[in-house]
């Protein structure tokens, strides 16, 4: 009847401490279900569902740690308003952190039609090499049909674009070149990116 504790047993994969373990059995240890779940094929031909044990010894395994949202501005370019604003997008941060994949934005809900395809702006003015790369967001089915017109991007352009760009826009900024991860976009892009629109075609 001694008591096991909850904290500090090895992770099965990667011996770092932790306190969850395989609900079914509930003798292997890991520090996060992807462990879990890269570890499957092997646990599972040892994995027996624990015995029907007293209840003064179940405990019930803890949740996993869910990942925190991280936010960051962006900068809007709305088809209905006369001026880019900056508004605040969450993005899911990667699955594998330990790989350096950047976080998804989640966007689509700026979106109409829920759609959203993305391009990456690596040069400025002048075909400068950004230091920090755009990630410009935008919708492939306004663009397909022509309309609407942004009247934000138009009046950033002073209308002096060869062809107007149509739908929303979303731009994110890259914390830098490798594109790991985002920082906030502001005022201080908005050169590149007209730049960008007037030669969009």
């Amino acid at each position: 009847m001694n008591p096991v504790p909850l904290i500090n047993h090895p992770c099965t994969v990667c011996c770092r401490p932790t306190s969850m373990w395989c609900s079914r059995c509930q003798s292997t240890w890991y520090c996060t279900p992807e462990h879990l779940q890269n570890d499957w094929p092997r646990h599972r031909r040892e994995c027996i569902p624990a015995a029907h044990a007293q209840n003064y010894n179940i405990i019930a395994t803890p949740p996993p740690a869910e990942q925190q949202l991280v936010t960051v501005s962006a900068i809007l370019f709305s088809p209905e308003e006369e001026r880019p604003r900056i508004i605040t997008i969450k993005c899911r941060p990667s699955q594998v952190p330990s790989q350096g994949m950047c976080p998804q934005p989640l966007v689509t809900n700026q979106f109409e039609d829920g759609q959203a395809e993305s391009i990456v702006l690596t040069q400025g003015l002048n075909g400068e090499p950004l230091r920090f790369p755009l990630h410009l967001w935008y919708s492939p089915t306004a663009l397909s049909r022509c309309a609407p017109i942004n009247r934000a991007i138009y009046h950033i352009t002073s209308g002096a674009a060869a062809k107007a760009w149509c739908g929303t826009v979303v731009v994110l900024k890259f914390n830098g070149s490798r594109r790991q991860g985002y920082s906030d976009a502001g005022s201080n892009d908005l050169p590149a990116l007209s730049a960008y629109f007037l030669a969009y075609k």
